[in-house]
């Protein structure tokens, strides 16, 4: 079994596996037409390839979390739906892989959660930080699995400002977590999720400032391919962000992030062991 994360002493990887038809990125598994079967194959060969490339941590998701307002509406994916699509692959993946990398399961609902850590996953990543389902940490804290919190909103309004506000809605999630005896916590500012290109590069600006207001707790945090890196580069596609992430990648590690969410595993993980090699001396 892969020892348990051993925050400051690196900074982990963590690869996306989007088993869903309908990923902003690009690179969803569940592609129209495609059997069970193949896209549990399609998993586990992507999720070989991420930890021969450095990755640590396997983010399995079933549901599409991009922003209403930033990509355009999108259906919601019931529980039952989320889980036909994720368990399968939770399981297969924990089966091949489960040794090597430490299996999370993205997701808001509790049910899944618990299905997914029943099926060996040993992380929980809320894009909505247990307060829109409060089992998503109450199954964390039963099981002993780390628990991710990230902020989130609805629209891009910040009348007090976006730091503080992100600060004040993390440490109320953090609270209820603690209250809920979850025993591993890490907080996620939520880059691209409720924040304008402004907010988001502010954010990163102060991300040093907001691990020592969150009281030092392990700090991950998602950059990969997004939205405000396509604005700073002129436009750029999604297959063009890579130089970007890279960039934003190496000055979160300077910054004391602890776990950065990528879907171009092999590329940041050069990234990320220069960045640890000058910053972790």
């Amino acid at each position: 079994m892969i020892p348990e994360l051993q925050w400051g002493r690196r900074t982990y990887l963590m690869g996306v596996l989007n088993v869903t038809p309908d990923s902003f990125s690009g690179d969803g598994l569940a592609a129209a037409g495609r059997s069970e079967a193949e896209v549990v194959e399609l998993a586990v060969t992507q999720g070989r390839a991420f930890v021969d490339a450095g990755a640590e941590i396997l983010d399995i998701g079933a549901e599409s979390t991009r922003p209403r307002r930033a990509y355009g509406e999108h259906p919601e994916v019931d529980a039952e739906t989320e889980m036909a699509l994720a368990m399968p692959v939770v399981r297969a993946v924990v089966a091949a892989l489960g040794d090597e990398a430490l299996v999370s399961i993205d997701t808001s609902k509790g049910i899944v959660a618990r299905a997914a850590i029943d099926g060996g996953a040993r992380m929980v990543n809320d894009v909505w930080a247990a307060q829109r389902d409060p089992s998503t940490a109450e199954a964390a804290a039963t099981s002993g699995a780390y628990l991710v919190l990230m902020h989130n909103q609805e629209g891009t309004d910040y009348p007090d400002g976006v730091f503080d506000a992100v600060v004040e809605w993390l440490d109320r999630a953090v609270a209820d977590a603690i209250v809920r005896g979850v025993p591993r916590l890490s907080v996620d500012p939520g880059i691209g999720f409720g924040k304008g290109t402004e907010e988001n590069l502010e954010m990163l600006h102060r991300l040093g400032e907001l691990k020592a207001r969150l009281g030092g707790l392990p700090l991950l945090v998602g950059t990969s391919r997004k939205r405000f890196l396509g604005e700073l580069l002129g436009g750029a596609g999604v297959d063009d962000r890579v130089e970007g992430t890279a960039a934003s990648v190496a000055l979160a590690i300077a910054a004391g992030v602890d776990i950065v969410r990528v879907h171009d595993v092999a590329h940041i993980d050069r990234t990320r062991r220069v960045a640890d090699a000058i910053m972790r001396r």
